[in-house]
């Protein structure tokens, strides 16, 4: 690869994982290219992409931002999964497309700043709720509240009609009876 390639690599690549609230580094020694390719198509169809990246350039690419920490991690054959606004999403494609007993590996994910070694960190991410899913928890919630005060508003009227409905039921029972 030439210096100026390089460069642009890492420029590109520096700006694409910048602003990523997940990322997962993998350790793909011991499959075949065949398996690697399934795995990645599996990504693909989840909108995500298996990028292998040489460690000393991604080392660069890294340098200075929040995820520095994860240079230490960049040992060996290292392929790095970079999820968009939606982390659960990434997090659980790539927990359903590894295989219990697959070759490739995760060496550590980085979210909320934090570096987590390992397939716990994909297993974490992966068990939160979706953006949806907050999305519709915090509009019940919001809608709650005036759900309750409207009931509150119609309660007195609908007691005052079954109460007109009994006293009527009673009159017409008792006009029945006689």
């Amino acid at each position: 690869m030439e210096r100026t390639s390089k460069v642009e690599f890492v420029e590109q690549f520096s700006a694409e994982i910048a602003g990523a609230p997940f990322v997962v580094l993998m350790d793909y020694r011991g499959a075949t290219s065949n398996h690697t390719n399934t795995f990645r198509r599996k990504l693909e169809e989840q909108g995500l992409k298996l990028r292998v990246v040489k460690n000393t350039l991604a080392r660069r690419a890294i340098a200075g931002t929040s995820l520095e920490p994860l240079s230490e991690k960049l040992v060996g054959m290292t392929g790095v999964i970079v999820s968009g606004e939606d982390f659960t999403a990434c997090a659980k494609a790539v927990k359903g497309s590894l295989e219990k007993k697959d070759a490739i590996e995760i060496k550590a994910s980085f979210f909320e700043g934090e570096v987590i070694d390992g397939a716990a960190g994909v297993d974490m991410v992966a068990s939160l709720p979706s953006r949806e899913d907050l999305l519709v928890s915090l509009l019940r919630t919001v809608q709650a509240g005036p759900r309750k005060v409207l009931g509150v508003i119609r309660a007195p009227a609908r007691d005052l009609m079954y109460l007109l409905k009994n006293y009527e039921a009673k009159l017409a029972e008792a006009e029945g009876g006689e």
